[in-house]
């Protein structure tokens, strides 16, 4: 993948690092150039060592559009954490660029009251065909050595050649760079010194590199905006304004025109066009362009996909090699888009490879590994916009195991032999030796192979099948060996008076001289030999009870000289001792048989999860009641996650005690477990499910433990949260103690405390005592933080010191009717004794509030008078040690008005007045006076001046004639007086002997004959609908007008109405129909002359289009 280019540097900047503040460490280059069709990754980095909790990462394009939610194909992002530096790695990669990425972006860190930002800019360029040094070779010469051009006409000149000389090795030149900065006259010598011979090509290629300016946009007023943002299913309007009102325009959309419909609105009112797209939908987001004539304006819509998050996660995985594994989940959108990740890898669909097979079905997706191998142990991913989960795959290697051994056989001639094991792999295949040779199948021989039974059928048995067989799984170092025994029938001769006589076979199945055991579900065909003169009768019984049936599951069947016992299908009741007794005339003869029945064991009882960690639990379970009639071996241990159908095996060797500890579980997540017992014979049914487990862990121990303060009996902690919390989440923190060389451990709070400070208290005085603080969740107790030196229970004095905040060392001023509330801060210990005085005298309570704590003392006055002025002290006290600090506060008013004002001197146009200022200041300084002026006739007031800062002023201005008073308001930080004052006298503005030359007035002649200057225009208008036709004249004397149709004057008809509003004559005709259609005339005549214009009206009949 090629990384960013940044921009150039400039000369002499040989680090190139960005100038780091805040919370970076690294920063995005702030400028990049990407070639379109390749990818591009950002990377970020950010220090947390300083941080209380996780930073917050946002990528932004412009200034608003947050790139999180277009997570995707497109724009993919990562985050990555080490423990070790505590450091945090950001990274943004754009897949497959195109010119719309092109622009600013910003990515933003947060982390509770920090903030830290980068922006940078990315550059995109059209991707380049042929590298430069292959455009270049295309025009050289073919003798130029290795660069041998495609146009080459040198052999059609005869030239000689001569030899070379060595030239020095001059510094690589961008012949390009320098044919687009020199002037055009010089491009034949630059052409002939680098051996460009096609100088057509050259040029073609040279205008193709030129950069063209942007030129400023004819026909658009405003370009639409360079993207807009709409959430899928609403609605979004892109907008842009034309310079002609009556220009059409088009609408494209990746380039291909847009065709109104219900979902595309087009609209166009005067210069503004609109483009409303309704329902927005995935394959909306796309780029648009509003296209004028040649002119063009670009946009792009990103839609907003909602959260899509995972409603079933994934399932952990046990397999051995080979086996298929199926990661399925369920999000909450169909169509939505999901990634696929093994351990940090991304999973594509390869089309040479089959490994890995992806499948969508709705709002399910699957991930399919065909065969799992070693390298597929680990942990596998799925992203969406809105969730995440995981699952693990173990893998193991095949070990095959052997549910059930070939038993030996002794068989008759002409009899079925039947040799049959079972496998724990239902997928092996083996073969079948006898005596070390291949077994091969006839029509007397046959070998099936159904699920994991292995079975080898002989019919018609005869001596030459006797020997020793073998079943040898592919593919394992392991062979099934059982001896087939042939029972030949020997005829004896015997007396006739022979006693009857049992002859049984001890080999085979018999264990021992009367003991048979039998699998269950397997057949017992048991042949016992006879013998006797007469033929013996023969009866089977079970305890007392005989056995006399001939057909069905338990039977006897009897042959000559040999009777045979079968049980079909072994069941646990078949189990017994089972008498055979031969009689005849000559006597009798009894055997007993004890049959033992073995099957697989019952299912383990009592499953239960008695302990968790961060990642793992304990099981526990009891023996199953009946094992089967075989010692149990072991047991096999099962997980699923709870909702899930899919089981994880945990081992494949079985485990022989019966408490199991489940490791690498996802914490957080709810599982539940079953057991299987293994005998010899096989495996036991699952047990019950357990009741759902949840592995969660402590959390780590609290951070930073200090000691915030110490008095006599109490001890002040602070900490910070823990590092890890965990799925448990955090229900408060635990603190106890224990004085120095004791053992015992004592809670210094019955509830958990959830805030990350605590006041330890009724501590014994002198005493050291060491402190720890646990945190607290559903999993336990973390880890104690412990101090790392005991505390002395002890007050530490402190000398009392007031800290006067700065803006109360000088004049504290508030309004009358204002609020004061000061709070100053101290410190000291023991906790001082405030005091407030005022002007040396103890304050009074009644007049104002005072509140004092163990850090600062508050003085409160809820609306503030002028008797509230004066020094303040403040006195703190602790034991002989006192400090103090002293506050001037100011109540101020609005000030009395001005005294003694008069009018001292009048001269021409001025008055001269004085004053003296106001017997009351409103407790502030006077800073200024407005004076105001009224003539005696009319008595309204009129500013001379503001803010007048002397006691004295001059009125200027004044009207002859007139006779004047004065009136002065004073001023100070509150404002002016409620009052003015009047001037005790007024003055009289004189008249002087003035003598007024008038200027000679010529009237000038204003009379013009009428002229029309703005005609009537022709018009067209729909029957029915009123309309008026307007024109606009000039001429004095003021013209008579007369309006005309078809030359005939228009004399009162209500039908028309004719206005003349100062030249602009207008003609309203009302709903006229077709007859009124035809020429209009207006006509203006005055005693100079007369003007007249004329339009044509035509009258249409309206149409229905729905008509058409």
């Amino acid at each position: 993948m090629p990384e960013p280019v940044p921009e150039a540097k400039p000369a002499g900047d040989e680090s190139g690092s960005t100038e780091l503040t805040g919370l970076f460490l690294e920063k995005p280059p702030d400028y990049v150039v990407a070639v379109a069709g390749s990818d591009v990754t950002f990377t970020a980095r950010v220090d947390s060592t300083t941080l209380t909790r996780k930073p917050v990462m946002k990528w932004l394009k412009g200034k608003w559009l947050d790139l999180g939610s277009k997570a995707g194909k497109h724009f993919q992002f990562k985050e990555a954490y080490d423990r070790n530096t505590k450091i945090y790695t950001y990274e943004m990669k754009i897949v497959k660029v195109v010119v719309g990425d092109a622009g600013g972006y910003r990515c933003e860190v947060t982390a509770k009251d920090k903030c830290d930002s980068s922006i940078f800019e990315i550059c995109v360029e059209a991707a380049q065909q042929e590298q430069q040094a292959d455009i270049l070779s295309a025009f050289k010469r073919a003798d130029a050595g290795e660069d041998d051009g495609d146009l080459d006409f040198s052999a059609l000149l005869k030239a000689t050649k001569k030899k070379k000389k060595a030239q020095e090795e001059k510094p690589e030149i961008d012949v390009w760079e320098l044919l687009k900065s020199a002037h055009p006259s010089e491009y034949e010598k630059i052409a002939f010194e680098y051996g460009i011979t096609d100088l057509r090509g050259m040029l073609k290629r040279l205008k193709k590199m030129k950069t063209v300016e942007p030129k400023h946009s004819e026909a658009f007023l405003k370009k639409l905006e360079s993207c807009y943002s709409v959430e899928k299913g609403k609605k979004i309007v892109l907008t842009c304004e034309v310079v002609d009102p009556n220009v059409p325009v088009k609408w494209l959309k990746n380039g291909q025109e847009i065709k109104p419909s219900a979902k595309y609105i087009m609209e166009a009112n005067g210069n503004l066009r609109t483009l409303t797209i309704n329902k927005a939908s995935l394959a909306d987001d796309a780029a648009y362009e509003c296209v004028v004539g040649e002119d063009k304006s670009f946009t792009e819509v990103f839609v907003k996909e909602p959260p899509v998050t995972i409603t079933k996660l994934m399932d952990d995985y046990h397999v051995v090699v080979g086996e298929r594994v199926e990661f399925e989940i369920e999000v909450s959108e169909e169509g939505a888009h999901v990634m696929w990740f093994f351990e940090d890898i991304e999973l594509h669909k390869d089309k040479d490879s089959t490994k890995y097979r992806f499948k969508k079905d709705g709002k399910k997706h699957t991930l399919i590994i065909q065969e799992a191998t070693l390298d597929d142990i680990g942990m596998y991913h799925a992203w969406t916009n809105g969730g995440h989960t995981k699952g693990e795959v173990e893998v193991e290697e095949k070990e095959l195991e052997v549910l059930q051994d070939i038993a030996d056989l002794t068989v008759r001639a002409t009899d079925q032999a039947m040799f049959k094991c079972e496998v724990s792999d239902d997928k092996v295949t083996g073969k079948w030796y006898k005596d070390g040779v291949e077994v091969l199948p006839s029509e007397r021989i046959k070998m099936t192979h159904i699920g994991r039974f292995h079975r080898l059928l002989i019919d018609n048995v005869k001596p030459e099948d006797a020997g020793d067989y073998t079943f040898v799984p592919d593919g394992y170092a392991l062979s099934l060996s059982a001896k087939l025994n042939f029972l030949e029938i020997k005829i004896d001769y015997v007396p006739r008076q022979d006693p009857p006589k049992i002859h049984l076979d001890t080999s085979g199945n018999m264990v021992s001289q009367n003991t048979i055991i039998v699998v269950a579900g397997n057949k017992l065909r048991l042949d016992v030999e006879i013998s006797g003169e007469p033929a013996p009768t023969v009866v089977w019984s079970k305890g007392d009870k005989p056995i006399t049936d001939t057909e069905g599951r338990v039977r006897v069947e009897s042959k000559k000289d040999l009777s045979c016992f079968v049980i079909e299908g072994a069941e646990r009741e078949d189990e017994g001792n089972y008498t055979i007794c031969v009689t005849n005339p000559a006597g009798e003869d009894k055997a007993v048989l004890f049959v033992k029945i073995v099957d697989v064991p019952d299912p383990p009882e009592h499953v239960k999860c008695t302990s968790v960690g961060e990642d793992c639990g304990t099981i526990v379970w009891e023996p199953p009641k009946f094992d089967g009639g075989a010692p149990i071996k072991g047991y096999l241990m099962e997980r699923k996650k709870k909702g899930s159908s899919r089981w994880t095996k945990l081992n494949f060797d079985v485990y022989e005690s019966t408490t199991y500890e489940a490791k690498r579980m996802i914490e957080g997540v709810l599982y539940e477990m079953r057991v299987f017992a293994v005998n010899s014979i096989g495996m036991s049914p699952p047990s019950l499910n357990s009741k759902p487990f949840m592995p969660i862990a402590p959390t780590s121990e609290p951070m930073r433990l200090t000691v915030h303060d110490v008095t006599d009996s109490t001890c002040s902690l602070k900490w910070l949260a823990p590092e890890r919390i965990g799925a448990g989440g955090l229900d408060g923190y635990l603190i106890e103690y224990c004085k120095e060389g004791d053992t015992e451990w004592v809670a210094a709070n019955t509830e958990l405390c959830e805030r990350q400070g605590f006041v330890v208290r009724n501590l014994p005085v002198g005493e050291k005592i060491n402190f720890r603080v646990m945190a607290v969740n559903i999993a336990g107790s973390s880890t104690p933080a412990i101090l790392s030196q005991p505390v002395t229970i002890r007050e530490i004095v402190e000398h009392p010191k007031i800290r006067l905040p700065r803006d109360l060392r000088t004049k504290f001023i508030r309004k009358v009717g204002e609020k004061v509330n000061l709070t100053i801060p101290f410190q000291g210990k023991p906790r001082p004794v405030a005091t407030w005085y005022k002007d040396g005298q103890p304050l009074d309570p009644k007049m104002v509030n005072v509140r004092n704590s163990n850090t600062d003392s508050i003085l409160f006055i809820r609306s503030a008078e002028r008797d509230h002025s004066g020094k303040y002290e403040l006195v703190l006290q602790i034991e002989n040690m006192e400090d103090r600090a002293s506050i001037d506060i100011r109540i101020i008013d609005k000030p009395g008005p001005p005294l003694n004002v008069r009018v001292t001197e009048a001269w021409g146009f001025n008055a001269a007045l004085e004053w003296e200022p106001p017997k009351d200041d409103g407790n502030s300084e006077i800073t200024g006076y407005t004076i105001q002026k009224a003539d005696m006739k009319t008595k309204e007031w009129y500013t001379v001046y503001e803010h007048n800062r002397r006691t004295h002023c001059t009125a200027s201005d004044l009207i002859m004639g007139n006779e004047y008073m004065f009136r002065i308001y004073s001023e100070n930080l509150c404002g002016l007086s409620d009052e003015p004052k009047l001037s005790k006298n007024t003055v009289i503005i004189n008249k002087t002997d003035l003598e007024l030359k008038p200027t000679p007035f010529k009237e000038k002649d204003m009379a013009c004959m009428p002229k029309f200057t703005q005609p009537l225009v022709d018009r067209s208008v729909v029957a029915g609908y009123s309309t008026a036709i307007s024109c606009a004249v000039k001429g004095f004397p003021k013209p008579k007008i007369v309006w005309m149709k078809n030359r005939m004057i228009i004399a009162e008809n209500p039908k028309y109405l004719m206005q003349n509003n100062q030249g602009v004559l207008t003609l309203n005709i009302r709903k006229p129909s077709t007859f009124d259609g035809g020429k209009y005339s207006c006509m203006a005549v005055n005693d100079l002359g007369k003007d007249e214009v004329e339009c044509k009206l035509d009258v249409r009949v309206a149409t229905d289009p729905d008509k058409k």
